[in-house]
């Protein structure tokens, strides 16, 4: 019984953490949707070729803002510079990249609230492409669970019990992706 115990728990565990990398994707991707300000993340994942390896910029330069609408980078060996603004210019972020040599700068233009209502509706999407996956991964955990209970034989009752801790831990998750989705509106939308 605790060999049954074991798998059942190593079940809800391995749900919980899957529904916990689909709601860390959403943050990240949340991230990269300026709201009012823009943050350096959106062009740290941006990868170059650096050498015949693609390389995130992060790795190869400074990155700031030097106000609410422009990121600097500040590459470390100037000899990249041009593929690093080839690779800003293709990521389509939002801004064209200017360089002067040295650094390039990304001036991000002010939201109207036309572009904010286009970013709530790609964030409303992001969200619920999240909701969806989740919703995927209690079907794999309860597709995995018949598989166990075939297997083993396990009581009516605690086939019961395990379907109602996946729901519980899909519902939590669901009610943080609606939570989230709420905040990054709040913030795009605030002027």
């Amino acid at each position: 019984m605790d060999y049954l115990n074991d798998k059942l728990n190593e079940l809800l565990f391995n749900c919980e953490e899957k529904l916990s990398k689909r709601f860390d994707y959403l943050k990240n991707e949340f991230i990269t949707i300026r709201a009012g300000r823009v943050d350096t993340r959106i062009v740290e994942r941006v990868t170059v070729d650096y050498f015949g390896t693609m390389t995130p910029i992060k790795n190869l330069a400074n990155i700031s803002c030097t106000d609410a609408r422009t990121i600097v980078v500040n590459p470390w060996d100037a000899s990249v510079l041009s593929s690093m603004v080839k690779a800003l210019g293709a990521a389509n972020l939002g801004a064209t990249p200017v360089d002067d040599g040295r650094i390039i700068r990304l001036v991000f233009p002010q939201l109207t609230a036309e572009s904010r209502k286009e970013l709530v509706k790609k964030v409303h999407k992001i969200a619920e492409e999240t909701r969806v996956s989740m919703r995927n991964e209690r079907r794999d955990a309860l597709d995995q669970l018949k598989k166990i209970n075939n297997a083993e034989k396990i009581s009516e009752d605690d086939v019961k019990n395990v379907e109602q801790d996946v729901q519980k831990i899909l519902d939590d998750y669901i009610a943080n992706v609606d939570t989230a989705l709420a905040q990054k509106e709040k913030d795009i939308m605030t002027i």
